[in-house]
């Protein structure tokens, strides 16, 4: 095991100038800087210097605001970056032991300074997380062998009979196994089955959904491991429900782990393929975090609507309209997850509209002989000019049937990126070239008879009967004389 290791990011050696051999980096850095992976963001510890004092030598070198005084937490703001510093603490959860709807934040934190070092490390999740580095020097601390852990790339507890306190661990479990490509060890499995997570905030739960979903290179492991924690079933039963419905298996081969050819292996696939084809397209973030969503729900109606219906000499499972009733779960899920809009991206408005229409996209090229500009502008409407994510979706669901990561589009995909090119539609054809106030200009008052020529107008636009302004006007006031009596 390694004793020392050598640690560089700004500002470090500022740090060991004001406190010298008491500041340490502590948890997910340490272990990053193990791994050889890039670490984010360092977590600071200082043991011996009372907080005034802290702040008092931080003061001169950037902005300093104070968590909270019996937290014992201050955030240094300095040449545009923000590091947490903390003094050693023991956390006493509120009531002694774990209680049903137990929060995350119900503790009674204690800031000590004089408190070694070891008991601050005790207080941590997982024996992995439980490391500290010496800034002066680089000397490891490593009271609960975390470097093994990491070096087994397992993840176990710290302290077991602490693991029930703070249930926003188990779901932190999933997530590091996710991240990390790191095995569980079976005791956290175990306990995990007595915790209650419904005390938790939605802000958190959503946050570790994100963080697997993003920052994960298969995101299915660390929604499969929600669902051996209990997450799934606690947290998002309209998930759980899929995990429990099959699908016909000669339409989708794909299986579980168990062998069962489920709903849920299908959504979990088509995660993964969506997350390839996010970064492959060089989405945004905030677009990808769409795609993905849309992925994970786009067939949570499937359970509902599920039939035998006999055909082509077979019972076949059929599951008509699941992709309407998709698109109301996933409202439902956005709501109670209280997601709106997420770094600006409107989410909640988005991601439950390419649900509902994701199936269109394949009618255009089974039916490419034939079809005209009208259904592509229809389309394109429907889902408000959000073309790609629809087409990356879809494409997405098609590959959610095959384990191999796709390395591109396929011919279907890029067909429809093709044809939508070569029509021009996007999100500006689209748009309405005739609007209320042309109508007042051409003597029509404002009211429902106003609304319902906007809308006669606006479908005759996306059926190519005018393409210009000009051409709308000229209908408009066709449309308008021959309502005259």
């Amino acid at each position: 095991m390694k004793k020392f290791l050598q640690s560089n990011f700004v500002h470090r050696e500022l740090f060991v100038r004001l406190f010298g051999h008491d500041i340490y980096a502590v948890g997910g850095f340490v272990r990053d800087l193990l791994l050889n992976r890039p670490p984010h963001e360092v977590d600071l510890l200082i043991q011996g210097h009372p907080l005034e004092e802290i702040i008092d030598r931080l003061r001169p070198y950037g902005r300093v605001d104070l968590v909270g005084r019996s937290f014992g937490v201050i955030k240094l703001t300095i040449d545009g970056r923000t590091y947490d510093l903390a003094l050693p603490r023991k956390d006493q959860p509120l009531g002694g032991t774990q209680e049903a709807g137990r929060k995350h934040k119900d503790f009674l934190i204690e800031a000590d300074p004089f408190l070694p070092l070891e008991k601050d490390l005790e207080r941590r999740d997982f024996r992995c997380n439980s490391l500290a580095l010496r800034l002066v020097d680089g000397k490891i601390i490593d009271p609960f062998n975390g470097q093994a852990d990491i070096e087994q790339k397992i993840i176990r507890l710290t302290n077991p009979r602490s693991f029930p306190d703070d249930p926003l661990r188990v779901l932190r479990a999933a997530r590091f196994a996710s991240v990390l490509e790191f095995r569980i060890d079976h005791e956290i499995y175990l306990a995990a089955k007595e915790i209650d997570l419904g005390g938790l905030s939605v802000e958190r739960v959503n946050e570790e959904l994100f963080k697997i979903l993003l920052q994960s290179s298969r995101p299915s492991r660390g929604l499969q491991e929600m669902l051996k924690l209990t997450v799934i079933k606690q947290l998002f039963p309209e998930l759980y429900r899929c995990s429990l419905s099959i699908q016909d298996s000669y339409f989708h081969p794909e299986k579980d782990e168990a062998g069962h050819h489920t709903v849920w292996a299908h959504l979990l696939l088509s995660v993964d393929q969506a997350r390839v084809i996010s970064r492959l397209a060089g989405l945004e973030t905030t677009r990808e975090l769409a795609l993905l969503l849309a992925a994970l729900y786009h067939d949570v109606g499937k359970p509902a609507t599920a039939d035998w219906e006999y055909k082509k000499d077979r019972l076949v499972i059929t599951n008509n309209g699941h992709d309407i009733l998709s698109e109301k779960i996933a409202k439902k899920f956005f709501s109670r997850q209280k997601l709106f809009s997420w770094n600006g991206f409107n989410l909640q408005a988005v991601v439950p509209m390419i649900i509902r229409h994701h199936h269109r996209v394949s009618e255009l090229w089974l039916n490419r002989a034939n079809v005209t500009k009208k259904a592509f502008n229809r389309l394109a409407a429907a889902v408000k000019g959000e073309i790609d994510l629809l087409i990356y979706l879809d494409a997405a669901d098609r590959a959610g049937r095959k384990k191999k990561l796709v390395t591109g589009l396929d011919r279907q995909a890029i067909w429809l990126f093709k044809k939508f090119t070569e029509l021009k539609i996007n999100k500006e054809s689209i748009k309405p070239l005739i609007m209320g106030r042309d109508l007042i200009k051409l003597g029509v008052a404002p009211g429902p008879a106003m609304g319902q020529l906007l809308k006669k107008l606006y479908h005759y636009q996306l059926d190519n009967r005018f393409e210009t302004r000009a051409e709308g006007l000229k209908l408009a006031k066709k449309l308008i004389e021959e309502k005259k009596p």
